[in-house]
C-alpha cells in the first residue's frame, strides 16, 4: 500500500512539474520571429531612399506596399514603407529608422498578417501601443493610425478573420489622442455582409486600383494630407 501511495505521489508531482512545459508548448503557436521573404532586401532599398522631416511615411504590409503613394495622392513627399507579409513585430524592428528621420506624418496600417499567423489580439494591440509610444518619445511626427480593412474569404475563414478585425478595430479607435489621429477605413470598405467589397479587390485581401482610389479619396476628404 505504501508503494502504491508513493507511486501516486510521485506521479502527481511529475504532472505539476511538467504542466508549465505543456502549457508553454500549447500557447506558443504563433510565429513572431520570422520576417517577410523580401524583408532584408526591402530594408536595403529603403536606405537608398531616405526619409526627410517633410515626408509623409506610409508604414505597413503588402496593402500599403501595393500603392504608388506619390502618384496616387499627388504628393511628392509621400514615402512608401510597406513590406509584403510584414507583421507588427516586423514594423517594430524597423521603426527606429523612421523615428530618427522625424518625418512630418506617419500613416500606419498593419495587423492582418498577425491575425493570419494566429498572433493573439492582445499582443497585436500591445504592439500598436508600443509603436505609438516609441514614435511619440523619439520624434515630433504626427501619427495616423488606420483601422484594419475587412477581408472577403469563404466560410469559416471569413468569420474568424472578421471577429479579430472587428475586435482590433474597436481597440484601435480608442488609441485616439492629441498626437494620434484615427482614420477609420473599415466602414468605407465593407459590403452589406461586412466583407471587403468585391469591386475593391481581386483576391479578397489586397486592394485593386479602385480600392486604392477609395483610400486616397478618404485621405483627401479628411484633410489628412495638409
Amino acid at each position: 500500500m505504501k508503494k502504491v501511495c508513493c507511486y501516486l505521489i510521485t506521479g502527481i508531482c511529475l504532472i505539476f512539474l511538467l504542466a508549465p512545459f505543456k502549457l508553454s508548448a500549447q500557447t506558443a503557436k504563433w510565429d513572431t520571429i520570422s520576417r517577410a521573404k523580401y524583408y532584408t532586401e526591402k530594408l536595403s532599398k529603403f536606405k537608398s531612399d531616405p526619409i526627410s522631416e517633410q515626408d509623409f511615411v506610409f508604414l505597413g504590409n503588402s496593402i500599403t506596399a501595393g500603392a504608388n503613394w506619390p502618384t496616387l495622392l499627388d504628393l511628392p513627399v509621400a514615402k512608401n514603407r510597406g513590406i509584403s507579409g510584414d507583421i507588427t513585430f516586423g514594423v517594430l524592428d524597423r521603426l527606429s529608422e523612421i523615428i530618427e528621420a522625424n518625418p512630418r506624418k506617419i500613416f500606419i496600417l498593419i495587423g492582418i498578417n498577425d491575425i493570419s499567423k494566429g498572433i493573439p489580439d492582445s499582443l497585436i494591440l500591445r504592439n500598436y501601443k508600443r509603436m505609438i509610444s516609441r514614435i511619440q518619445k523619439g520624434s515630433k511626427s504626427k501619427i495616423y493610425f488606420n483601422t484594419l480593412l475587412p477581408v472577403n474569404y469563404p466560410g469559416d475563414k471569413q468569420r474568424d478573420r472578421n471577429e479579430h478585425i472587428t475586435a482590433l478595430n474597436k481597440e484601435i479607435r480608442k488609441l485616439k489622442s492629441k498626437r494620434v489621429t484615427i482614420i477609420d477605413l473599415y466602414p468605407h470598405f465593407i459590403d452589406a455582409e461586412n466583407r471587403l467589397r468585391g469591386n475593391l479587390s481581386s483576391d479578397g485581401l489586397h486592394l485593386n486600383a479602385i480600392g486604392y482610389q477609395e483610400w486616397a479619396n478618404l485621405l483627401k476628404a479628411g484633410n489628412y494630407l495638409k
